[in-house]
């Protein structure tokens, strides 16, 4: 039986997200218009949403159904 080999992230899901974001849409500015940037920049776009999605979800304030 295989294992499975773990290793502990250093920055959380939020961070990394936010981060890829970030390299993404300064790399999109440095492209020229078209499909290739604006797909660039849908996908910055999404990891910004799913990195607020996250703190959310999260968030000590968020209880559970009853």
């Amino acid at each position: 039986m295989s294992h499975r080999r773990r290793f502990k992230r250093q920055l959380s899901l939020q961070d990394r997200l936010s981060a890829w974001a970030k390299e993404a849409r300064e790399h999109a500015n440095k492209l020229r218009p078209g499909l290739g940037r604006d797909l660039l920049l849908k996908k910055a776009r999404q990891a910004h949403t799913a990195a607020h999605m996250d703190k959310w979800m999260n968030s000590p304030g968020l209880q559970p159904p009853k």
